[in-house]
């Protein structure tokens, strides 16, 4: 029996991947001592707790995957370097001066906003403040009737409201809130004010909202520290990335289609960069992410295709609300259909790199269980994984469609309207096409990244000599260890 203290061979630590040396037991990989050491210490021998280097050979089934071979790598940055290098063109020519001026109408949020404090607040009564209004006739039964009672009875509020932004920080001025008002104002409350410098000196300030930048800066630190303690660097590098995202979004893509760019062709590329620029940062150069690319660059242009086909066909405008009418207005070489299709590209690319990459790693990590699986028996497999992702990525999606609509929807219940009838207006229309599209984008890029991974992987078992790829034999390796052990 051999001792368990026995010297390893002389013959470094080179990792020279030969046959002989995947012929050993996998808790040695030609690093560690004698066979009859394995013999005697089981399954710990062939985990390398003995002076061996047996935790090489299990790094293997746990770190990252093995790199794919020159020749494959060759072939991956071949279509993948042209692409990059269109993208990066297409930001130069595209590349906008800045958001053009206008000038601003004083409507919605074309209007110049102050910050503002809201320093005191009294009851007063609403018939004192609001005299010149029209006197109730008592009638409640209608929305306007419940409106002119509640004004000439009841407490009001008589806010006072200092600027603290602008240039005339300091002044304050008074805002009346009734009763039935949906925001009431409390003393220290922070608000945005509006500021129409044409109006009359007391009608020149109003408050339009409240401050909500302390709730929504403590949401997004908890929502960092969440994504940095769970996903450790990688989470770092998604935080990363997601800026790099808005930065993309609001430099190059809202002011190049202000300025006239073509939507469509600004959003394909601007969502090319993000997604180049997020998966490689997040996921690592390698080819495993470069596979991922791909399956999400054939998924977009899919897309693309079928929004620019159904929202030419169902005559979709892309102009149904008081927010893109005023785009219209201000802006009226926009093509608001084209705008409609960018938006439909951007919003399922989040999506879109989620199920390429899952699926890209799942077909990896098949291969290293069982080199042994063919590209089909690998394509199966992945694809048994990628249906149970895409029944609960195409819900999601609905959800999230809805959840948005959902005021609209109920505005359509109250009124008893049938279901083709509201499936047939432009503003329910928008949104089938827009969930139904990027529906179809999802589910295609399931089937077409599993081919693609299993592919890439099939092919680079071997390289161009023929001779093993270094991610075949060692899991073999393992298998013949375990025989060996069985006897």
């Amino acid at each position: 029996m051999t001792s368990p203290r026995q010297t390893p061979e002389p013959h470094g630590h080179d990792h020279d991947h030969s046959p002989h040396q995947h012929a050993q037991p996998h808790g040695s990989h030609g690093h560690g001592p004698a066979q009859g050491s394995q013999a005697s210490h089981g399954s710990q021998g062939s985990h390398g707790h003995g002076p061996a280097h047996g935790s090489h050979g299990h790094s293997h089934s746990h770190g990252p995957a093995t790199p794919v071979s020159r020749h494959l790598r060759r072939v991956i940055a071949a279509i993948l370097i042209p692409f990059a290098t269109a993208v990066v063109v297409g930001l130069v020519v595209l590349w906008p001066g800045g958001t053009p001026p206008h000038e601003r109408t004083g409507v919605g949020f074309d209007r110049q906003t102050e910050q503002g404090k809201v320093v005191a607040v009294q009851q007063v009564d609403c018939a004192s403040v609001n005299a010149g209004q029209v006197p109730p006739t008592g009638d409640t039964s209608t929305p306007q009737g419940r409106e002119a009672v509640n004004a000439q009875q009841g407490e009001c509020e008589k806010a006072t409201i200092e600027v603290t932004s602008g240039p005339e920080k300091g002044r304050t001025f008074t805002e009346i809130v009734q009763p039935d008002a949906p925001r009431q104002l409390h003393e220290g409350q922070g608000v945005v004010v509006a500021y129409a410098p044409d109006a009359p000196r007391d009608l020149q300030y109003s408050v339009t909202d409240v401050n909500r930048k302390v709730p929504l800066a403590v949401l997004a630190a908890i929502f960092a520290v969440a994504v940095v303690v769970v996903g450790r660097m990688k989470g770092v590098m998604a935080l990363i990335a997601l800026i790099v995202s808005f930065l993309i979004l609001t430099f190059f893509i809202l002011p190049a289609i202000l300025d006239g760019s073509n939507p469509l062709v600004v959003a394909v590329v601007g969502s090319s960069a993000i997604m180049l620029i997020a998966l490689y940062m997040c996921h690592g150069l390698s080819a495993r992410t470069s596979v991922a690319v791909l399956g999400t660059l054939i998924s977009l242009l899919l897309t693309g295709l079928l929004g620019s086909v159904f929202i030419g066909w169902a005559s979709l405008s892309g102009n149904t609300d008081d927010n893109t009418g005023l785009i219209h207005g201000l802006y009226p070489d926009i093509d608001m259909s084209g705008l409609l299709l960018a938006g439909v590209i951007i919003g399922s690319l989040g999506v879109l790199d989620d199920v390429t990459v899952t699926q890209t790693s799942a077909v990896w990590e098949l291969n290293q269980a069982d080199p042994g699986m063919g590209p089909r028996a690998l394509y199966r497999a992945g694809i048994r994984i990628g249906r149970d992702h895409i029944a609960s990525v195409v819900n999601t999606l609905m959800l999230a469609y809805a959840g948005a609509a959902l005021p609209l929807l109920l505005l359509f219940s109250i009124a008893q309207s049938s279901m083709g009838t509201v499936a047939n207006s432009e503003l329910v229309a928008e949104e089938i096409v827009r969930t139904l599209v990027g529906s179809i984008g999802l589910v295609a890029a399931v089937p077409l990244t599993t081919a693609l991974a299993a592919l890439v992987v099939s092919a680079d078992r071997t390289d161009a000599g023929g001779r093993p790829g270094t991610d075949v034999p060692k899991p073999a390796a393992v298998r013949g260890g375990r025989r060996r052990r069985a006897k």
